[in-house]
């Protein structure tokens, strides 16, 4: 059975003079001649494509790859609007199309949004929706605190970062304990830090607690070397100064030089910390 929205392994059924007819006829697809591989086709071969609908809902088959397949959550910049809804770029000769009714908010030529791609499955179409935590798992399967996850950044609120998370679920980097620039579009890996009662996920960008100390202390002393073995920055620095310098919060990079310290790789004094002699590694 043809997968619309996705890729499918088809055999070809007979060649005509604009492209190749494959699968069986009561669910034959066209792969037009401008997609066919340059080494050629012949019945029998196997090919893997793209099968999506044309303009008269009728399946067509692509070797383009697309950006996202039904089920994926993408980024996409949108190419253009219309009153009842707007047409998404994503790698294909006909746009995407996101319905009015499937916007939080109107779209504008030119930007980009995070929107899942969904099936109709009366017509056949595939189309998008940016009513991303209506269209998340609800269940919890497949995750638990402390795992590491692919997050892709949906929204930006005042409390920080809306991400979805190995794209099935959602959650939230909450702007006090994340200290790099994200934007929406942005992908990174992080960690589910606590899936709270009421089903909703606090995530972290480096592992929660301890944990991360060799993270961080791995950044440290590559500051140091890029440095030539002295910062003038220590534990009574300002926050906004360890920020920009190590890129991590006041708490952890206290706790980590404090780790090198015991360590004896770096010393610390009111000037600043500096890497012991003959420490490289």
């Amino acid at each position: 059975m043809l997968e619309i929205g996705s890729y499918n392994d088809l055999v070809v059924q007979r060649e005509v003079s604009f492209g190749f007819y494959l699968n069986p006829k009561e669910e034959e697809v066209l792969l037009p001649s401008k997609y066919v591989p340059p080494e050629g086709l012949k019945p029998g071969d196997s090919i893997r494509v793209f099968v999506y609908t044309d303009s008269e809902d009728r399946p067509i088959a692509t070797t383009l790859t697309p950006t996202a397949i039904v089920g994926d959550f993408a980024c996409l910049e949108v190419k253009d609007i219309a009153p009842f809804g707007a047409f998404l770029e994503w790698g294909l000769e006909k746009d995407l199309f996101i319905p009015k009714n499937e916007m939080l908010l109107p779209f504008t030529k030119g930007e980009h949004h995070v929107v899942k791609l969904c099936l109709d499955k009366e017509s056949g179409r595939v189309y998008a929706t940016a009513k991303i935590e209506e269209n998340c798992s609800k269940y919890m399967a497949g995750i638990a605190e402390g795992m590491a996850a692919e997050l892709l950044i949906y929204g930006i609120t005042k409390l920080g970062c809306k991400a979805i998370i190995n794209n099935t679920h959602y959650g939230i980097l909450y702007k006090n304990e994340t200290f790099e620039p994200l934007a929406v579009g942005d992908r990174t890996k992080g960690y589910i830090h606590r899936i709270r009662e009421d089903g909703k996920i606090d995530l972290r960008l480096k592992k929660p607690g301890y944990s991360s100390v060799s993270e961080s202390t791995v950044k440290i002393i590559d500051v140091l070397k890029q440095e030539g073995g002295f910062v003038a920055c220590h534990d009574k620095s300002s926050p906004d100064i360890i920020m920009q310098k190590f890129g991590m919060s006041k708490k952890e990079f206290k706790r980590s030089i404090g780790n090198l310290y015991k360590e004896r790789k770096i010393e610390i004094t009111d000037k600043g910390i500096t890497m012991v002699l003959g420490f490289s590694s």
